[in-house]
């Protein structure tokens, strides 16, 4: 940095400030909290030779929320690839089974709100279908903050749903399934090439909310990139050309997503992998009937408050994943 032609390249000056920040927050974090432990450990040693046992409660207290605090700090330290600290979009997509897969989509779609609301971040709907009876065929949210896609990246996958159905008549245990597909919101520095011969461009009345200008243009829009049988659609705003610019950031983040994970050699083809919503390929299941339990099944992490996990607090969850990253 004290190099004279350091500003010159802004968007590489940029990266390494930003790098830099990071690495300064972990070590002024990690200083911190050496000496709130050697604080606390001399005032334990006060408290012994004084048995004062109250103190010595406080002190064990306190070395629980350092602790809580450093593992904070270590989960940091996994969240150190170039796209981890960018917003994501959000992919949900009903699996088969009709109303009952599309209403367990929507209530996906709201975890994840919740999970957003309570970390304060900004969420904004950028397409969505609605299911034909209760819930959503499909939806596309951005989120934006601080390492949200670092965050919610290894929630890629399909969630299966056990419950007792609120439409069946019989009140009969229903599985249902639904995908979610988590990718960068690429910035300026990350480049993607598209060639215009590779897309297919179409656009559709828009069939959400947003007022009649919107229920009466064709102002929505979906983009195909051919290759890769990719999909991007976006109808939340008025405009066909805003549309199509979200669609095209979107397609970028998508493209450069398959690409990494090409590289990662995990062969994941979004397209192929999204036709098979169903048994033997869950990352998680929701058992709400006949026992209450959510369980991932990478990590093999359990609660058994399904109710507080559908409300939003998945960071146990998500936690637990980012230690399985190797």
């Amino acid at each position: 940095m004290l190099d004279p032609n350091f500003w010159k390249d802004k968007s590489n000056s940029k990266n390494l400030v930003k790098e830099k920040k990071i690495y300064e927050d972990l070590i002024n974090s990690l200083d911190e909290s050496n000496n709130k432990l050697k604080d606390l450990v001399e005032l334990n040693q006060l408290a012994q030779d004084e048995n004062n046992f109250d103190i010595q409660k406080e002190v064990l207290q306190n070395i629980k929320n350092l602790e809580k605090q450093v593992k904070r700090n270590e989960i940091k330290c996994f969240l150190s690839n170039e796209t981890d600290s960018l917003d994501c979009y959000i992919e949900i997509h009903a699996g088969a089974g009709g109303t009952e897969s599309q209403d367990w989509a929507d209530m996906l779609r709201r975890m994840y709100l919740k999970w957003t609301d309570n970390k304060k971040f900004k969420s904004e709907l950028i397409s969505e279908h609605k299911g034909d009876e209760a819930g959503i065929k499909s939806s596309t949210i951005q989120i934006q903050g601080k390492y949200v896609f670092g965050w919610l990246k290894k929630e890629s996958g399909i969630h299966r749903l056990v419950r007792i159905s609120p439409f069946d008549s019989g009140s009969r245990r229903h599985t249902s399934f639904a995908s979610v597909w988590v990718y960068p919101v690429l910035d300026e520095n990350i480049k993607v090439d598209i060639l215009e011969k590779d897309l297919r461009i179409d656009t559709y009345r828009s069939s959400g909310a947003g007022g009649q200008h919107v229920n009466t243009t064709d102002s929505a829009v979906r983009i195909t990139h051919l290759p890769t049988k990719i999909v991007v659609q976006c109808q939340n705003e008025r405009s066909q050309h805003k549309n199509k610019e979200t669609c095209m950031n979107m397609l970028k983040a998508r493209l450069y997503d398959f690409e990494i994970k090409k590289k990662e050699k995990e062969n994941l083809n979004m397209a192929s992998s999204k036709s098979e919503i169903g048994w033997g390929h869950q990352i998680r299941s929701y058992v709400l009937q006949p026992y209450q339990l959510v369980k991932d099944n990478r990590t093999n992490f359990e609660s058994s408050s399904p109710e507080k996990v559908l409300n939003g607090e998945i960071d146990e969850f998500l936690e637990q994943s980012l230690y399985k990253i190797k």
